[in-house]
């Protein structure tokens, strides 16, 4: 089973093209989705945030008050590795029973891992990496008019990611993303077919 790792930057198109390629067959599992559930109260993720930062990132039902983390982490790059240094280790292990389930169900199925950190994973247990790219001032206007961001914060978020070209250099294949929707599923359809033969 084909292992395949999709990244990009925020708001470079990469939930679309997972969209897209579990409408043709895929099994994907996103890793924003098990980095929140990792988080979720009883889990030792949690206790070890809030250990790390305080009572002052968790909401009054205990739940992790993310604005508040956020603040935190995306102003100080010491407080972004210190909680990767929690989540991430917890999400891999959460992705590995998963990717072992899906070979179970189908030894010939193509997993994809949509994951925004690839650099936080390493690249060796992919077959193939993923990028979707947009230039920087189209995923800023994307952020402000879909996300309604500030652009002050909308390139703080995009600054606190890995730098664009060190994401390319990781890529096998790249999905142009600034052009029309129509224009990204073609060339995601036909990564799909280059993973199918």
């Amino acid at each position: 089973m084909p292992l395949i790792a999709l990244t990009g930057g925020i708001a470079s198109g990469k939930s679309t093209v997972a969209r897209r390629l579990a409408e043709l067959g895929a099994v994907v599992v996103d890793a924003d989705a098990l980095s929140r559930e990792v988080v979720e109260p009883g889990e030792p993720a949690l206790d070890a945030i809030r250990a790390a930062f305080g009572e002052r990132v968790l909401q009054d039902d205990g739940r992790l008050d993310r604005p508040a983390l956020g603040a935190i982490v995306f102003a100080d790059p010491a407080a972004r590795h210190r909680l990767n240094d929690i989540v991430h280790p917890a999400v891999v292990r959460r992705s590995h029973d998963l990717f072992r389930a899906a070979v179970e169900r189908d030894p010939d199925g193509v997993v994809v891992y949509d994951v925004p950190l690839i650099d936080a994973r390493g690249v060796g247990e992919f077959e193939r990496i993923v990028v979707t790219d947009a230039p920087v001032e189209t995923r800023v206007t994307r952020l402000v008019e879909l996300r309604g961001m500030s652009e002050e914060d909308a390139r703080a978020r995009i600054a606190s990611q890995l730098d664009d070209d060190a994401r390319r250099a990781l890529a096998t294949d790249v999905i142009d993303t600034s052009g029309t929707l129509e224009t990204t599923l073609a060339q995601t359809d036909d990564l799909w077919q280059r993973l199918r033969g």
